[in-house]
């Protein structure tokens, strides 16, 4: 085996239902790759992470398991719609980390950069605007 160093930031890792990882390069050609290569992502998840400093523009639901979403830096807020309404969840500290529980529509807001690594089981998920 070759000790190589990877980047969060330029690679993502691809979890296949045997727990197996494969790194894809986390570029404009990701998620088309991710669909072919990976059976339309059944059963799999993607550890990414992304930086950005304004609101989502969209709603996403991930309806093949719960997604985790960790705060690196920076500061935002999860919003969650839940049958009682919608929940806000702020993440401020580095570390802190959501838990968006499967079929749940859930965006993001903030108003400075912020970076946040996610655990994503992606088969099916959908999105719709703001």
């Amino acid at each position: 085996m070759t000790k190589t160093t990877l980047s969060i930031d330029s690679e993502f890792v691809v979890l296949n239902p045997n727990q197996q990882a494969s790194v894809e390069l986390a570029d404009g050609g990701l998620y088309q790759r991710l669909d072919s290569a990976y059976n339309g992502f059944a059963g799999h998840q993607l550890v990414s992470c992304y930086a950005f400093s304004a609101n989502w523009p969209s709603w996403e639901r991930h309806p093949n398991g719960d997604e985790i979403v960790i705060l690196l830096s920076g500061q935002t807020e999860f919003i969650l719609q839940t049958d009682d309404g919608d929940v806000s969840i702020k993440l401020s500290r580095q570390g802190e980390y959501v838990l968006v529980p499967l079929n749940v529509w859930h965006t993001a807001r903030t108003d400075n950069s912020c970076k946040l690594l996610f655990i994503t089981p992606g088969e099916g998920t959908e999105h719709r605007p703001v």
